[in-house]
């Protein structure tokens, strides 16, 4: 099942709705079930409806195959928005064997996972603009993140139980401010500002879908990829993770007990733009196929990060003059 937050589109666009991808379809629940229907609070937003669990998910079957018209949205007439918004993101970097192949390390690199957050205020949906700001970077990199949404509540969670607790995935676009993020001494130690480099407006684009955790029994098993203006910059399998996704549940898990809602990103393989950065020591020779960048994100680009089963998300970058 493909789980979208959306709204109508056009001038006076109303408030964000839960809806379910159904073909080139929205299916709208609200409108499908009678206004006393007591099932109605489930399907209020995304949040409501991940904590109703396996209720929710049943009921939605349902909906979805006897909605009548009505209830039916021509994809090309709403505007989706991130389709989640989660008061925190937690966040794995240096997590693939390649990305941490292309780049200086710091001490930790590739030993333990990186930690970060980010909250929903760094978060926009398909097809809203991300800022490029040079009062915060001159060096706006961009990074697709395969993102896991917790649907049961647990603190350390066993890895062998971990994907128990995952209500399905969705994309993420880690978008870092190079210059913020890695510090080079004098004497050549290399150290990670997760804090400026990572958190800020419009550095989690999300979306466009939340695709449920049955239809991703293997979330090792995807591809991913990055077009920037078209150039194919990354192309790998998740399968490339340091950290499996079980694995990282467990790591975060050890820190917060995880609620409904909560989104855990799990790092992106080669081809940033920081690779080909030698002031920051980037290293990466691109495998055939595969474009490397002349510089860092620019207003006029355009994002594409896909994932395997579950879609594209697009994001163009604008000045902040513009925004």
């Amino acid at each position: 099942m493909k789980l979208v937050t959306f709204s109508l589109s056009g001038p006076l666009p109303g408030k964000d709705r839960l809806g379910f991808l159904d073909t080139n379809q929205i299916v709208d629940p609200l409108e499908a079930l009678a206004g006393d229907a007591p099932d109605r609070a489930v399907f209020d937003d995304m949040i409501a409806f991940i904590r109703s669990g396996e209720t929710g998910l049943r009921l939605a079957k349902d909906i979805i195959a006897s909605a009548p018209a009505s209830a039916r949205l021509p994809l090309s007439e709403v505007h989706l928005a991130a389709p989640v918004k989660p008061s925190t993101i937690l966040c794995s970097g240096s997590n693939y064997h390649a990305h941490n192949a292309e780049k200086a390390a710091a001490p930790i690199s590739g030993r333990e996972p990186e930690f970060f957050v980010k909250t929903a205020d760094c978060v926009v949906g398909p097809d809203a603009a991300i800022v490029y700001d040079e009062r915060l970077t001159k060096k706006l990199d961009c990074e697709t993140e395969l993102a896991v949404v917790i649907g049961r509540p647990g603190r350390h969670i066993a890895v062998a139980t971990a994907l128990d607790h995952v209500f399905g995935y969705t994309i993420v676009n880690d978008v870092t401010a190079r210059d913020q993020q890695v510090r080079i001494s004098p004497e050549g130690f290399t150290w990670y500002e997760l804090g400026r480099g990572k958190a800020f407006d419009t550095s989690a684009p999300l979306g466009p879908v939340i695709v449920t955790a049955d239809e991703i029994p293997d979330p090792q098993a995807l591809q991913l990829t990055t077009r920037i203006n078209g150039d194919l910059r990354q192309s790998t399998s998740t399968g490339d993770m340091i950290w499996s996704c079980a694995e990282l549940i467990h790591f975060f898990s050890v820190n917060f007990t995880l609620q409904p809602g909560m989104v855990i990103i799990t790092g992106t393989p080669a081809g940033t733009s920081w690779s080909v950065d030698k002031d920051l020591g980037g290293k990466w020779t691109p495998a055939p196929g595969l474009v490397a960048a002349t510089r860092y994100c620019l207003p006029g680009d355009v994002i594409e990060s896909e994932i395997e089963k579950i879609g594209v998300l697009r994001n163009p970058v604008i000045s902040a003059e513009g925004a």
